[in-house]
């Protein structure tokens, strides 16, 4: 399959680059820094852009089979990339008729809220980051919003954790018997497995040990 992967030089994004390469997959990283990207490989091409420059996102999805979504904030608490630029990466899918998205967004958003404990709703989203939350649920909103084929991936905490294959998914809104951490390993491991299963399509599912 030919992706191409926004945010491909995050700490998530490099894993799913790397996943993809080994899985056969055709990838096209695109970012505004690519020498924090430091691969080779025969199936790995490189567009360098602002996801916020819409002529440079068009040019980088024309072609492919599907999206991936994985834009980060960088160091700052503040801003709306992800929301900003998934509208711009929405606009060109539909303009040139690509329609498989898989966006990561975070455990908290939407119903899964009630999945967070004390800590993580009113001490990190509810106010260290507070308006890094509030840029994933209008990102959401943009996405259920949309004519895409899409699938909204939820993880935890990030951890520097290995790739195992081994984890939680797809559970309810009231369960509260997760640790709220996930390796980006395995996060990108989900992401992936999301691009040949349609009963993923137009759904949010929860991801975390």
């Amino acid at each position: 399959m030919k992706l191409v992967i926004f945010g491909a030089t995050g700490t998530v994004g490099c894993q799913v680059v790397q996943q993809a390469l080994e899985q056969g997959h055709a990838v096209t990283a695109f970012a505004r820094n690519l020498a924090k990207l430091d691969l080779q490989h025969p199936r790995l091409s490189f567009a360098q852009g602002d996801v916020m420059d819409s002529e440079a996102v068009e040019q980088a999805i024309r072609g492919q089979d599907a999206v991936v979504c994985v834009l980060g904030s960088g160091k700052k608490l503040t801003g709306k990339i992800r929301s900003e630029g998934t509208q711009q990466i929405i606009q060109a899918m539909e303009k040139v008729g690509v329609s498989r998205l898989i966006c990561q967004s975070t455990l908290g958003a939407g119903d899964s809220w009630s999945n967070l404990d004390f800590y993580w709703k009113y001490v990190m989203f509810g106010f260290i980051l507070r308006q890094v939350f509030a840029d994933h649920e209008r990102q959401e909103a943009l996405v259920k919003n949309s004519n895409l084929d899409w699938t909204i991936v939820r993880p935890s905490a990030f951890t520097d954790g290995p790739h195992t294959g081994r984890y939680r998914h797809s559970f309810s809104s009231n369960d509260r018997n997760i640790t709220l951490q996930i390796s980006r390993a395995d996060v990108a491991d989900f992401i992936l497995k999301q691009l040949l299963d349609r009963s993923s399509l137009h759904q949010t599912p929860s991801l975390s040990y």
